[in-house]
């Protein structure tokens, strides 16, 4: 017997139930994995609370894990049992002494890459993979703002932008977390809770604004970015952390400067086995290089997830969190 959380109904922390679950056996091209770490998202927290609906309850919760092959189905040839793996695209269940997982969504961990790192970034970082690679290609020259820069995503970030020679303007919520964002290389921050982030980008840019505008906040900042953004500039909203973006009209983005705006997400880019291990080489050659750290900032019991997701939802947390079975 194993143990796995779930829950029976939408609503708040409380609702999730550390629960005993049979294992399951892989059917064809399916492995089974034995977790070390899982990865917590905000995306976890839109499923509990039923602004993503679940297929059916109960339902178990979480898309990321990393641990140890120690089933494989037929027809799956790309991994063996023992073989160290990590995913960020499962079915819901990932928060789980083990789960059940289609093959093609796994990934074999290079030797530099331990479980823990790999379930703090598998999502998170092929999240921002996708972002400064492939949603907007950044060559070095760009402006660019990052909103909640010291979370799990917004720390990765830094540190790719950085890399890539690009500035990166952060904002953040307290002195401390905009320590932390310069120094994982965000090239300024602001305090939104003291500053002004639209004229503060204006400032820091001369006037010039932003390339581009990454915003995972969602409802209450979607005015805000787009002021921050220069003519044809490009808005990209990847999540609703305050709620979602509704009733826009589309004639503001030519109001306020024929700008783009696109809601990208990781399964509209990883979407084949080829860009999934494309993407992932990626990434994992920028953790092995040192060049993005993880920082697991938070560790929490498995059985304890609904206070971790409370931490995450109070922006009480930053960096990455993981929960350990």
């Amino acid at each position: 017997m194993a143990k796995r959380i779930e829950f029976s109904r939408t609503g708040g922390p409380e609702v999730l139930e550390f629960v005993d679950a049979s294992p399951v056996e892989p059917q064809a091209g399916e492995v089974r994995i034995r977790h070390q770490a899982v990865g917590l998202n905000f995306i976890d927290i839109y499923f509990r609370t039923g602004l993503y609906p679940v297929p059916s309850l109960p339902s178990g919760l979480g898309t990321e894990g990393a641990g140890t092959v120690e089933a494989v189905g037929d027809g799956v040839d790309h991994l063996a049992v023992g073989d160290r793996v990590a995913y960020a695209q499962g079915p819901l269940g990932a928060y789980a002494e083990q789960h059940v997982v289609p093959a093609d969504k796994v990934v074999v961990l290079p030797d530099g890459v331990d479980c823990e790192t790999a379930a703090a970034s598998m999502l998170k970082g092929l999240t921002v993979q996708y972002l400064l690679r492939q949603t907007y290609r950044l060559e070095g020259v760009e402006t660019i703002l990052f909103h909640a820069a010291a979370g799990g995503v917004g720390s990765i970030a830094c540190q790719w932008a950085r890399a890539l020679g690009v500035k990166l303007i952060g904002t953040v919520s307290s002195p401390e977390k905009a320590a932390l964002a310069r120094d994982n290389g965000a090239w300024a921050t602001i305090d939104y809770t003291r500053e002004d982030v639209v004229e503060r980008v204006r400032e820091l840019t001369g006037g010039e604004m932003c390339d581009v505008v990454y915003d995972s906040v969602g409802k209450d900042t979607w005015e805000t970015s787009l002021d921050c953004l220069k003519k044809r500039g490009l808005m990209v909203s990847f999540g609703n952390a305050s709620g979602p973006v509704e009733g826009v009209n589309i004639g503001i983005l030519n109001q306020k400067g024929a700008l783009y705006v696109t809601r990208p997400s990781l399964n509209g880019y990883a979407d084949t086995r080829e860009r999934l291990e494309s993407m992932c080489a990626d990434l994992f050659a920028m953790l092995e290089s040192g060049e993005v750290k993880i920082d697991i900032a938070q560790r929490f019991p498995l059985a304890e997830a609904g206070k971790a997701q409370e931490a995450l939802a109070g922006r009480q947390t930053t960096g990455s969190t993981i929960l350990l079975p």
